[in-house]
C-alpha cells in the first residue's frame, strides 16, 4: 500500500505536536479516474490491528500499519463514507468504537466566536466546555476549550487510560481547541492535557466544568445540567416582578461544611431539637462527614425558617481543593462543590429553599483565584487569565492570582459564570467578595509593588467596566435579583445603577457601620457617653448607597471572638448587649446578614474544621436568645415602617441622637407610601430610665411591638406594661410625647394603635 500522505506528517501526529489533527486523521476524498477514493487514518497508540467497518454494508476493510506501527491507513473507493466504525484490536482485546475524526460539526458559529471575541457571549458555558449531544445520529461527548497560546491540547480519560496521545484535539482560528468523541456520556471523568511551546505538559480541569470530583481528585465531570425538574415555578414568577430593595432581607450567612456534620456512629439532637443520625464535632473526626445538598435541605431550611430569616447566603459552593479557604479558592467557577453532592443536588437544596419562601444568596469569587496546578493559573503554558506582570497578577497576601479585566475572553468567562448561577441554579442573589482588591491596583501593595492605570492613578479601571457590565448583564436578564458588593472603601456610586455612572450592584455592605459598632459594644457602657458618634455616623453618608449591615463570619474569627465575647460585663450583660446591637440592627435603615452562630450565642469563634456549638441550646441564654432572634425577625419582616424605604430620607428621622449622657437615641422609622410608623428608643446602657420622655408627632396610645429586654428573651423584664397613651407635652420639638420606662441595654419599637386611638377619642 502506497502513503497518502509524507512521514513528516505522520510524526507531528505520533508525537502530539499537530495543532489540526484533522487535517491528518479521518477519512479524507480524493477523485482517482473519476472515482472518489477515502484515505482513512486512524493513530491507535495500543492497537495491533484495525479495521474500517461499514455498519450499513456489513463490510470490513483492514487499515495498514504507515510508517509508524500504530498509525494506520486503508483507502476505500465509495462516493459517500459517514458514520464509519473502527475495529480495534489491542491485545487478546477488542473494541468498536465510531472514529472521532469522523465528526467535525462545531457548536461553536462565526457569530458564537464573533461574541467570545469581544466579550459578550453570555452563556458561553453552553459552548465552552463538556457537553453530552449527538452529531449525524451519533451520541457521544463535545469538549472545547480556549486555550490559544498551547502547542496542542487533548482530552484524557478513563476512556483512553489518560492518554494523551488518544484523543488530540482541533484548534480554531480563535483559539479553542475542539472534539467530538462518540460513545462516551454523562459520567465520564476528564482532565485536558496541554503542551506549552516548549512541550512542557499541564493537565487542567476544565475552566467550564459543570462538576469536579470530590477533593482531592480534581478531573471534571461529564454533567448534564437539565435534567433536574424544577418546581419553583411560582417562585421565580414573583420574583420576576418584585422589587426587593422595598421588601424585608434578613440573611443568615452559612458555611454548609462547619454547619453540622454527619456520621452514621453516633446519634445527636438537631437545632430542631429532633434526634438523627448526625455527630456534632468540634474539631475533624475520623467517621464524621459533611451533611449532603439534599440533608441541608431538610434540617437547614426548617431551622432558618423557624428563624425567621429571609434568605440563607452561602459562601462560596464553586469548587475548591481546600476545606480551609472556606470557598474563597475557587478552582471550578462553573462547578458547585462536590464536598456535598451532585449539581443536581444542590439544586434540589436550591428549589426547595423557594418552595419554603427562602431565597438564596451565592459568594462570589470574581477577584483573584488560586495556583493550583489543575486551575486556571497558567492554565495554557502562558499567563492567560491572570496578567503577566506580578505587580498586577498577583495578590501576594492571599498567595492567589488576579484575573486580567482587560481580556475579552477572560472577562467574558467570568460574567457568564455570573449569569451562569443564576440560569442554571436559580439562586436569587450574588455576594460579591473583596470587591476593593479589585477596584485599586494598590490593594495591599507597598509602594514599587504596583502599577497605576494609564492615567496615573490607582484605580483599576478595567475591573471597574467589569463590575458594571456583570451587574448590567444579570439584571437585563434577571430582574428581581440581588447583587451585594462586599467593599470596604469610599469608591463612589457602587450600589448605583450602571446608567447613572455607578458600578450597578443593588446593595453594598456597610463596612463602616459594622467597624463603628463592634468599636462601640465593646467598650464598657459608661465610655459610651463619649462615643455617641459611633450610633449616629452612619446616617450621615446612609443615603449615598443601598446599604445592607452585615455581621459576618470576618468578624468571628483570627482571634476577634465570637460576638457575645466581644461584649463587656458580666454573662448578663453580655447576653442583654448582644440583643441591644441586633435589635438596633433591624431598626436601623439597610438590609440585614447574620453570620450562623451569632443567632444563639455561640462564645467560641467559627471554626471551619468543626460544627457550631450547638449543645449551648440546651442552657436557657442561649435559647431565650435564640428565640429573641426569631420574633425580632418576625417584627421586621411584619412591620413595613422597617423595611420599605430603606434607601429614602424620607423613611428615616432623628427624634433625638444628642443625649450621649444617657446615651440613648430615639428615631422614626416610616412605612412607603402610608402613614404608618414606629418609634425606636435604645439604652446602651445598664442604666433604666424609669421616667425617659421622648416626642412623637402623633397623639394616641402607642403599643410597645418589642421589647429587648422582656423576660422570654432573659431581660429584666422592665417595660411599659404592652404600650404608653401619649401627653400632650412639647418634647423634642414634636407636639406630643411619651413617658417611657427603658429597660437597661435596652431596645423598645414602638408603634401608633389607630383602633385604640380612635375609640379613645370617639
Amino acid at each position: 500500500m502506497s502513503m497518502t500522505i509524507a512521514p513528516e506528517q505522520i510524526e507531528r501526529i505520533v508525537w502530539n505536536q499537530h495543532q489540526d489533527p484533522f487535517e491528518i486523521l479521518g477519512a479524507h476524498p480524493s477523485t482517482q479516474d473519476g472515482k472518489t477514493v477515502w484515505a482513512v487514518r486512524a493513530y491507535l497508540p495500543n492497537a495491533i490491528a484495525a479495521w474500517v467497518v461499514r455498519p450499513e454494508e456489513r463490510t470490513e476493510y483492514p487499515m495498514q500499519s504507515v510508517h509508524h506501527p500504530h498509525f494506520f491507513e486503508c483507502t476505500i473507493e465509495t462516493p459517500e463514507l459517514a458514520n464509519y466504525q473502527l475495529r480495534i484490536q489491542e491485545g487478546e482485546h477488542e473494541r468498536v468504537i465510531y472514529d472521532p475524526y469522523a465528526f467535525r460539526s462545531p457548536r461553536l458559529t462565526d457569530f458564537d466566536l464573533h461574541l467570545f471575541g469581544e466579550g459578550n457571549h453570555h452563556r458561553i458555558y453552553e459552548k465552552l466546555g463538556a457537553h453530552a449531544t449527538e452529531i449525524d445520529g451519533v451520541k457521544g461527548v463535545y469538549f472545547a476549550v480556549w486555550a490559544p497560546n498551547a502547542r496542542n491540547v487533548s482530552v484524557l480519560g478513563d476512556f483512553n487510560l489518560w492518554d494523551g496521545r488518544q484523543h488530540q484535539m482541533g484548534k480554531g482560528s480563535t483559539g479553542i481547541w475542539e472534539l467530538f468523541i462518540p460513545g462516551l456520556a454523562v459520567g465520564e471523568h476528564y482532565k485536558y492535557e496541554i503542551k506549552n511551546i516548549d512541550g512542557h505538559i499541564y493537565e487542567k480541569s476544565d475552566p467550564y466544568g459543570f462538576q469536579q470530583e470530590v477533593r482531592p481528585k480534581t478531573a471534571s465531570i461529564v454533567t448534564n445540567l437539565d435534567s433536574y425538574q424544577w418546581k419553583d415555578q411560582d417562585w421565580m414568577e414573583k420574583r420576576r416582578h418584585t422589587e426587593p430593595l422595598t421588601h424585608p432581607i434578613s440573611v443568615y450567612e452559612v458555611h454548609l461544611g462547619s454547619w453540622l456534620h454527619a456520621s452514621s456512629a453516633e446519634p445527636a439532637r438537631l437545632p430542631n431539637g429532633k434526634t438523627e443520625d448526625v455527630v456534632v464535632v468540634s474539631e475533624y473526626k475520623p467517621g464524621a462527614r459533611f451533611l449532603t445538598y439534599r440533608e441541608l435541605a431538610e434540617r437547614l431550611i426548617p431551622y432558618v425558617k423557624e428563624l425567621g430569616f429571609t434568605h440563607i447566603e452561602l459562601l462560596p459552593v464553586a469548587e475548591h481543593p481546600y476545606d480551609g479557604s472556606w470557598g474563597y479558592q475557587v478552582t471550578g467557577y462553573y462547578a458547585p462543590t462536590s464536598r456535598y453532592g451532585t449539581p443536581q443536588d444542590f439544586m434540589y437544596f436550591v428549589d426547595q429553599c423557594h418552595q419554603n419562601g427562602i431565597g438564596v444568596i451565592v459568594d462570589w469569587v470574581p477577584g483573584h483565584f488560586p495556583k493550583d496546578g489543575h486551575g486556571l493559573a497558567f492554565f495554557d503554558g502562558t499567563h492567560l487569565y491572570e496578567h503577566a506582570d506580578p505587580r498586577k497578577g498577583e495578590h501576594k497576601e492571599w498567595g492567589t492570582l488576579v484575573f486580567n479585566y482587560n481580556r475579552h475572553e477572560v472577562r467574558n468567562f467570568l460574567v457568564a459564570n455570573a449569569l451562569f448561577w443564576f440560569d442554571k441554579y436559580h439562586i436569587d442573589g450574588i455576594r460579591v467578595d473583596a470587591v476593593a482588591s479589585m477596584l485599586y491596583l494598590d490593594y495591599c501593595r507597598e509602594e514599587g509593588e504596583w502599577l497605576t492605570n494609564q492615567y496615573g492613578g490607582r484605580e483599576n479601571i478595567e475591573a471597574a467596566d467589569f463590575l458594571r457590565q456583570t451587574n448590567h448583564t444579570i439584571f437585563s436578564y434577571f430582574p428581581g435579583i440581588l447583587s451585594i458588593a462586599e467593599e470596604s472603601t469610599s469608591w463612589p456610586m457602587v450600589s448605583w445603577p450602571t446608567y447613572m455612572g455607578g458600578l450597578g450592584f443593588n446593595l453594598k455592605w456597610n463596612m463602616g457601620w459594622m467597624h463603628d459598632m463592634l468599636d462601640y459594644f465593646h467598650m464598657d457602657p459608661w465610655f459610651r457617653q463619649f462615643h455617641q458618634n459611633n450610633i449616629t455616623f452612619s446616617m450621615w453618608y446612609n443615603h449615598s448607597e443601598n446599604f445592607m449591615l452585615a455581621l459576618s463570619h470576618d468578624e468571628i474569627v483570627h482571634g476577634k471572638s465570637n460576638i457575645i465575647g466581644k461584649m463587656p460585663g458580666d454573662e448578663w450583660q453580655k447576653c442583654a448587649n448582644v440583643r441591644c446591637l441586633y435589635a438596633f440592627m433591624f431598626a436601623h435603615p439597610g438590609k440585614k446578614t447574620l453570620f450562623m452562630s451569632m443567632e444563639f450565642g455561640q462564645w467560641s469563634e467559627w471554626n471551619v474544621w468543626g460544627d457550631l456549638e450547638w449543645h449551648l441550646l440546651q442552657y436557657e441564654p442561649h435559647q431565650k436568645l435564640k428565640r429573641f432572634m426569631s420574633e425580632l425577625n418576625h417584627v421586621y419582616r411584619t412591620e413595613p415602617s422597617l423595611y420599605t424605604q430603606d434607601f429614602a430620607q424620607e423613611g428615616f428621622e432623628w427624634i433625638d441622637c444628642t443625649d450621649n449622657r444617657h446615651s440613648v437615641v430615639a428615631f422614626i422609622r416610616r412605612a412607603k407610601d402610608s402613614e404608618e410608623f414606629v418609634v425606636t428608643v435604645c439604652n446602651f446602657t445598664p442604666q433604666p430610665h424609669s421616667h425617659y420622655r421622648v416626642g412623637v408627632p402623633v397623639p394616641g396610645f402607642y403599643t410597645e411591638l418589642f421589647n429587648s429586654d422582656a423576660r422570654e428573651y432573659g431581660g429584666s423584664n422592665m417595660g411599659n406594661l404592652g404600650g404608653k397613651w401619649t401627653d400632650e407635652w412639647s418634647f423634642h420639638n414634636r407636639p406630643y410625647s411619651l413617658d417611657l420606662c427603658l429597660p437597661p441595654l435596652g431596645v423598645l419599637i414602638l408603634k401608633l394603635d389607630p383602633q385604640k386611638t380612635a375609640g379613645a377619642m370617639s
